[in-house]
């Protein structure tokens, strides 16, 4: 396999092995600049994984803070036990929409390993 052909802004050649047939690796194809820039616009907009720790965090001191007023009497009883369940239907939501984050991102990394060796099966059928 030979390198990519590519050089780097800061002046360097890219060390990447080259896509079969080609002479640059996937990053510098001119045939996946679409590609690049879709993921791309994509990047920073899912959140990571840092804010629903950082959300459940958050949730889970709200708890604390509502079972201490409602055992000193701050807060009745009954009105504590609606507070509480509101908080957990919020601790709910930011479970299941880091559920489906990571389902969304197993399936795009199942479609980009489906889509890898479908273009190995067709060199193959092709380069033989």
């Amino acid at each position: 396999m030979s390198r990519c052909a590519a050089i780097k802004p800061n002046g360097e050649r890219c060390k990447v092995e080259a896509i079969p047939d080609a002479q640059w690796c996937w990053s510098h194809h001119p045939d996946y600049q679409q590609a690049r820039q879709r993921r791309a616009s994509k990047a920073g907009k899912r959140g990571g994984r840092g804010r629903p720790v950082s959300e459940l965090a958050r949730l889970g001191a709200r708890f604390e803070e509502l079972a201490d007023k409602v055992l000193c009497g701050e807060i009745e009883r009954g009105v504590g036990a609606v507070v509480g369940q509101l908080l957990n239907g919020a601790r709910a939501c930011v479970r299941d929409g880091l559920l489906a984050r990571e389902q969304e991102e197993l399936v795009s990394r199942m479609e980009a390993i489906e889509a890898a060796l479908e273009e190995q099966k067709s060199e193959r059928r092709y380069g033989a």
